[in-house]
C-alpha cells in the first residue's frame, strides 16, 4: 500500500466543515468520494486538522493509503476531475508509510480577514468579516504581543477542555492593513477549538476602543473564556499552510487578488 499526501484548497462556504456528518455536505466526504471513484477503493483521509463550517483552506494537508499504481501526478488530475469547483488538490506526492498528516504537523499558519467601512463588500462577503467601525490596528498589534510564546490558551478555547492540554506556542502574530482590508497572520505549533476566532474577537474590542491594550494579557492569565471577546465569524478564516519540516515562512504582505477589491 502506498501512502499519498495531498495538499488541497477549498472554499468552506457551502461545507459543514471538514469532518463527515450524516446528511450534511463536508469536505472529507467530498474528497473521499472523489478518491474512491479513481482508485475503486474505500479510503479514509487523515487530515492535519479539522476546519469548521464556513472556514476556508489554501494549504490543507491529508494523507491516505491506496493500492493504486497511478503515478502521483495522474492521481492528482484524476481526483480533481471528480471534485466540485469549490475543492481542488494542489499537490499529490508519495510519502513514507509512517507519515501522518495530523501527528507529524509541526506548525500551522492561519489568516483572518476583516473589511472595514460603511458599505458592505458584496463580492467579498464569503471571505471577510465586515466591520462598519474604525479599528486601530496599531493598538491591536501592541495588545497582541503578550500572546506570543508558550502559554495556556484556555481563555481562547471554546468548550474547554476539548484537548488533553490547552498549552500552545504562538510563534508569529502580526496585523496588517491595506486600504479597507485588515488581516491577522498567526502561526503556532497547534491551535485549540475556535482559538484564532476568539483571539480576533478579543482584539477587535481593543481596536474599537472598548478595552485597553493591557486587557488582553489579563484575559490570557485569567484562563477563563467568559472574559475574552466574542468568537469571530468563520468566513474570514483561512488555513494557509501546514509545516512538517523546516522553519515557518510567512509572507504577511501576500493577499489574494480578489480580496484587494474594494
Amino acid at each position: 500500500m502506498r501512502n499519498i499526501k495531498l495538499t488541497l484548497s477549498y472554499d468552506g462556504t457551502d461545507f459543514a466543515g471538514w469532518q463527515i456528518q450524516p446528511g450534511r455536505r463536508t469536505v472529507q466526504e467530498t474528497l473521499e468520494t472523489a478518491i474512491a471513484k479513481v482508485t475503486q477503493e474505500k479510503v479514509r483521509c487523515n487530515v492535519s486538522g479539522r476546519t469548521d463550517a464556513g472556514v476556508h483552506a489554501l494549504g490543507q494537508v491529508v494523507n491516505f493509503y491506496t493500492g493504486t499504481t497511478l503515478p502521483a501526478e495522474r492521481l492528482l488530475r484524476a481526483i480533481n476531475a471528480n471534485l466540485p469547483s469549490d475543492v481542488v488538490i494542489r499537490r499529490a506526492e508519495d510519502v513514507p508509510q509512517a507519515f501522518d498528516a495530523n501527528h507529524d504537523a509541526r506548525g500551522k499558519w492561519y489568516r483572518y480577514y476583516i473589511h472595514i467601512g460603511e458599505i458592505r463588500p458584496v463580492f467579498l462577503r464569503r471571505y471577510v468579516w465586515h466591520i462598519p467601525w474604525h479599528l486601530d490596528v496599531l493598538k491591536m498589534q501592541r495588545a497582541s504581543q503578550p500572546l506570543l510564546g508558550r502559554h495556556d490558551f484556555r481563555s481562547f478555547e471554546t468548550e474547554w477542555p476539548n484537548r488533553m492540554s490547552s498549552v500552545r506556542n504562538i510563534t508569529y502574530l502580526e496585523w496588517r492593513q491595506r486600504g479597507p482590508l485588515i488581516w491577522l497572520d498567526i502561526a503556532a505549533d497547534g491551535f485549540l477549538y475556535n482559538m484564532v476566532r476568539a483571539i480576533v474577537g478579543t482584539l477587535l474590542n481593543v481596536g474599537r476602543g472598548y478595552w485597553p491594550e493591557e486587557r488582553v494579557a489579563e484575559i490570557l492569565r485569567a484562563q477563563d473564556r467568559r472574559l475574552a471577546g466574542p468568537t469571530a465569524p468563520p468566513q474570514g478564516l483561512f488555513l494557509m499552510h501546514v509545516w512538517y519540516d523546516g522553519e515557518p515562512s510567512i509572507n504577511s504582505d501576500e493577499t489574494f487578488p480578489i480580496l484587494l477589491a474594494d
